[in-house]
């Protein structure tokens, strides 16, 4: 059983729209739980320390929202293992890599990333990653414009 697990800030409209398109994409997430303890509001005038935030869960995708509004939303991402090759039909993604190690793909373009790395995913950019390290890969996921998952489509490797 796959279970992703999401901060509370994400319940209700966000939550329903994200579960609903990972359940329709058939990624194979069967559970939502929530990571945290307490609501956080959507966007965040303070600064965040990334590096203080780990994951809550053993499950193999937890995403922790930071902020959202119609130009971008922000996530903290955690992957155990991969992210299936999928593409964003209107959205580019930006890709900041804050611990572990693993190989992506963007495109036909195949590298390994670590602590440090920044990654342009473009448009409609067939992209994945497979974990290489022992630690879950932690990314700083950034998205414009705003992310509500309807436009992501899954592709077979």
């Amino acid at each position: 059983m796959n279970i992703l697990a999401l901060g509370k800030s994400v319940q209700g409209f966000w939550a329903g729209r994200l579960l609903a398109a990972l359940l329709a994409s058939g990624a194979g997430f069967s559970q939502l739980v929530y990571a945290d303890e307490q609501a956080a509001p959507v966007t965040r005038p303070t600064p965040i320390n990334l590096h203080a935030i780990t994951p809550s869960t053993r499950n193999p995708l937890e995403v922790v929202p930071l902020a959202s509004d119609a130009n971008a939303s922000q996530f903290l991402i955690f992957i155990a293992n991969e992210v299936r090759p999928h593409k964003h039909l209107t959205h580019t993604e930006t890709i900041y890599v804050l611990a572990g190690r693993g190989e992506m793909r963007v495109g036909d373009q195949r590298f390994v990333i670590s602590a440090g790395d920044f990654v342009q995913v473009p448009v409609a950019a067939v992209h994945g990653v497979k974990v290489l390290s022992a630690e879950p890969l932690k990314v700083l996921s950034v998205q414009a414009p705003e992310f509500t998952g309807a436009d992501r489509v899954w592709v077979e490797d």
